[in-house]
This record gives structure tokens, sequence and C-alpha cells, in this order.
């Protein structure tokens, strides 16, 4: 057990030094090197944690990717409405909450703009393979693509308008409105399953 919480706390030592670093130098411009210095470990154990670099930033990428799958309830489209609203009401990072120093490095690095566009992909598989359980193959992947299009859509909208500086409460009001505009019109397409 102490083995384990000791992981878990090198793990976050070694993910908060990279984000410091990542926001005040920029994420292209920091090295590995660098991380396992600021954290006062070695190069190999922040390899051992984070096999990426920019896994440093989304070290909660396998909930991102599991996120969807997990909701395992019908029917389907007033589920994952409800999901989302309930992550809007807690400000969740899952839905692209963060600070807007967070969100400018994300947003100013190509680097970690194309590893967000895998991890919605990688997300929307998941989905869909969590839903053949239930469905033929084409309308699991059809349903997927289009819950997770939604999930992805808003996401970058709260990333964005996080990197521009707007309060977080400004940013969860409006796509508050986008969601609810999106969660209806998935009802339209969806509503049967």
């Amino acid at each position: 057990m102490e083995r384990g919480l000791r992981k878990q706390r090198t793990r976050q030592a070694i993910s908060d030094a990279a984000t410091r670093l990542f926001i005040s130098r920029g994420f292209e411009e920091v090295t590995i090197a660098q991380v396992a210095e600021a954290a006062q470990v070695a190069k190999m154990t922040v390899t051992n944690h984070f096999p990426r670099k920019e896994d440093l930033v989304f070290d909660v990428h396998e909930s991102f990717v599991a996120s969807l799958a997990a909701v395992r309830d019908r029917p389907l489209v007033p589920v994952f409405r409800e999901a989302w609203f309930g992550g809007l009401e807690r400000r969740d990072a899952l839905l692209g909450f963060s600070g807007p120093e967070f969100a400018r490095m994300v947003v100013e690095s190509p680097t970690l703009l194309a590893r967000l566009r895998e991890l919605h992909e990688e997300r929307e598989t998941a989905l869909a393979t969590a839903l053949l359980a239930e469905f033929d193959p084409d309308t699991a992947r059809a349903a997927a693509a289009q819950i997770a299009g939604v999930y992805r859509l808003l996401f970058d909208e709260v990333l964005r308008r996080t990197a521009a500086s707007e309060p977080a409460a400004v940013v969860a009001e409006a796509v508050g409105r986008a969601g609810a505009r999106m969660f209806d019109l998935l009802e339209a397409g969806l509503g049967s399953l």
C-alpha cells in the first residue's frame, strides 16, 4: 500500500513540475530532462510514469478516453446529456475546464492540439466498442461518432474560451446553451436508441 501511494505522489509531483515549466516556458521549449530536474527525479522515472511528453500535460488521458464508454444506460442521448451537464456543473477538467494559462499552453502548441485530437478519437473508438454490446457495428460507430463529436465540439469551445481568459461562469453559461442545442439535435437523430 505504501509503495502505491509513493508512486502516485511521485507521478503527481512530476506532473505538477512539468505543468509549471510548460506554462512558464512553453510546451515545445521544455525537455524531459528539465522536467526530471524540476521534479527531483531521474529522467527514467519521468518516462516510466509518462511514456509520451504530451502525457505530462494530459495526465488524465486514461480517464478521458474511458469517460464516454463508462456511460452505460439507455436511452443513450438523455444519459449522455445528463452526464455532460453534470460535468458542466462541476466544471470538470474532462470537459475542458482548466485555468487560462493551461488552456493557452494547449491551444498554442501544435503538438498538444494533435495529441488532443488523438485522445478525442480514442475516446470515440472506446465508446463505439462499448456500444457493440448493444448495437450492430454500423449503429455503434455512427452513434459513437455523433455523441463523441458533440463532446469534442463543446470541449473545444470550453478550451478556446478559457484560453481567452473568459471567467468559468461565463464559459459554462455559453457552452450550456450550445450543449442544450447540440443534445437536442442528437436527440432528433438518435432518440430511438
